[in-house]
């Protein structure tokens, strides 16, 4: 089992993660929408939805959404939004797309890079390509590599609901690995997260090799231009040729 599937499926992840600013995500999504021009009851596929809020979002905002995710529990979890035009399926992101194409492909707040082998990062976007129509929209939301390496904090501790997460980070090779320890009822847990630090380069070649063009590349949620010495994310907007 590979760290992600065993680490996103505790409801450690989830409450380490809880304090996720849901008013900015919903901005970020409404202004999105709003640049993409998507109308409403266009097909959006949310890769690596998690628990859910952002596909939820964009349901209530008109469109019909497809959460995809790997885990079990997130997508039990999300059932119980699921109508007409909202559903949930487990879904490996670099296996095919099991679905009628579709407008747009979000994947949102740092849901790639998690695999060592490069040909698995390749048919993410070949996955992506495939499930949509001609013309259809990828959004790609990845960390800034550049600003990652020069404001990394290696040891801080975060406290949630009685639990202090310690948390140390370090730059190995072309990955940014974060350590997570903590203890529950005396029993010492240690997880770990792992991404690749992607560049704009190597990131735009995949999409290229698959048939896309980068038309945008945000730098924030606000979806300011992107600077490469400032920008916290990167933000990037393919379409399909």
């Amino acid at each position: 089992m590979e760290w992600f599937e065993s680490w996103f499926d505790t409801p450690y992840y989830h409450l380490l993660y809880s304090n996720r600013d849901y008013t900015e995500a919903e901005n970020f999504i409404t202004k999105l929408t709003q640049e993409l021009q998507l109308p409403q009851s266009s097909k959006i596929i949310d890769l690596a939805c998690g628990k859910g809020r952002h596909s939820v979002f964009l349901n209530k905002l008109g469109y019909d959404v497809l959460g995809l995710d790997l885990s079990q529990q997130s997508i039990e979890f999300d059932k119980q939004f699921e109508n007409e035009s909202l559903t949930f399926k487990v879904h490996d992101m670099r296996n095919p797309i099991d679905s009628e194409p579709v407008n747009a492909v979000f994947n949102l707040f740092t849901s790639f890079g998690y695999f060592d082998n490069e040909t698995d990062d390749r048919n993410v976007f070949k996955s992506v390509y495939n499930a949509l129509k001609p013309e259809g929209f990828f959004v790609l939301d990845y960390l800034n590599e550049e600003f990652v390496t020069r404001n990394l904090v290696p040891e801080t501790t975060i406290h949630r609901e009685g639990i202090d997460f310690h948390i140390s980070k370090k730059i190995e090779g072309r990955h940014i690995i974060k350590d997570i320890r903590f203890e529950i009822d005396g029993e010492a847990k240690h997880f770990f997260e792992k991404v690749k630090l992607h560049t704009l380069e190597t990131i735009e070649n995949y999409a290229s090799e698959c048939g896309f063009e980068r038309v945008k590349i945000w730098g924030d949620y606000q979806l300011n231009d992107f600077k490469k010495e400032v920008s916290p994310r990167c933000i990037n907007l393919f379409k399909k040729k």
